[in-house]
């Protein structure tokens, strides 16, 4: 029974399904079907179903919040139960489809006549804000970086062109010689703390860092989905490590001494952000407290872990 999660979960877990909303949405796939599959021992297996999922990429509050509202399911007996907790997962995809389509029109009207861009990673909120204002007639062409180890960028790059978008592919390292051809920066997110810092692709901090001085707007295109309920608490972001073997080929990795550490993500603190775009709107990043109170209720802790109530998610 269990099959259908262990084989999303590895799929995520090695990246066969890479990009928060995108894993999100997977997430909420997969306990859609396993609810329907279950029989007897609902609430038990439902939450072995979560943990199994949770346990693959600790840095993504999409994942937590794509769980953690489907496990919001109520009922009094298993097939009430079911049927909401699939509903839930059909509210929360519909959530995730809508909101793309609101932060390309909010995030478009961001961007100037003209606007040369540069992107980082692969995120479809970032993209939907860009391909948006391109159709508007405002963005002349993209720059977007190779986001090693993974080369997401190639992936940026091919989606670009298919929506005839010029644009140009740069290794990560040239971010800054480039900076000062480019109007605005926009990235997506992983994760959005309380603090209104932001957790996405290892190297996004540098190209903040870069763009603050060289004095170009940077952008965070991001749902409220991936704004996280736990570090209302103080709790940090679990920053995940990969596997050495994806930067380092074997000839380093066998010699004696040497260490090879593989960050996936990076946190770019808020100073150095200018904006966040939501399907609720564009917003300081003063104001994600704000946000995560308004859409997520009031979270409790019970038995010691975070508890989402199902408030705001309409």
């Amino acid at each position: 029974m269990f099959q259908i999660v262990e084989d999303a979960a590895k799929k995520i877990r090695t990246m066969e399904v890479r990009g928060a909303a995108r894993i999100a949405r997977f997430a909420a796939e997969t306990l859609k079907l396993f609810a329907e599959s279950i029989n007897g021992d609902f609430d038990e297996k439902m939450k072995k179903a979560a943990e199994i999922l949770l346990k693959t990429r600790p840095t993504a509050v999409s994942l937590y919040n794509s769980v953690n509202y489907v496990l919001r399911y109520e009922g009094e007996n298993e097939e009430e139960k079911r049927k909401n907790a699939i509903k839930r997962a059909e509210e929360f995809i519909k959530w995730i489809e809508t909101a793309h389509e609101k932060i390309g029109e909010i995030g478009a009207r961001r961007i100037r006549r003209n606007s040369v861009v540069m992107t980082h990673c692969n995120s479809s909120a970032a993209l939907a804000v860009i391909k948006e204002a391109f159709k508007q007639g405002k963005v002349k062409e993209v720059f977007a970086t190779e986001s090693r180890p993974r080369m997401q960028g190639h992936l940026t790059i091919k989606e670009l062109n298919e929506e005839g978008i010029p644009a140009t592919l740069i290794v990560d390292s040239a971010v800054r010689y480039f900076m000062d051809d480019v109007d605005c920066v926009i990235v997506g997110a992983d994760t959005i703390t309380a603090n209104g810092a932001l957790i996405n692709k290892i190297g996004t901090s540098q190209i903040a860092l870069a763009a603050k001085e060289a004095r170009v707007p940077f952008m965070v295109a991001a749902e409220t989905y991936k704004f996280s309920p736990k570090t209302l608490f103080g709790e940090l972001v679990i920053i995940e490590e990969r596997d050495a073997s994806e930067v380092a080929p074997p000839e380093i990795l066998s010699l004696k001494g040497v260490k090879v550490r593989n960050p996936a993500f990076d946190a770019t603190p808020r100073d150095y952000i200018d904006v966040i775009i939501t399907e609720i709107g564009a917003i300081p990043p003063e104001m994600a407290y704000l946000v995560i109170k308004e859409r997520f209720g009031y979270a409790i802790l019970e038995e010691g872990e975070l508890k989402i109530s199902p408030k705001h998610f309409d």
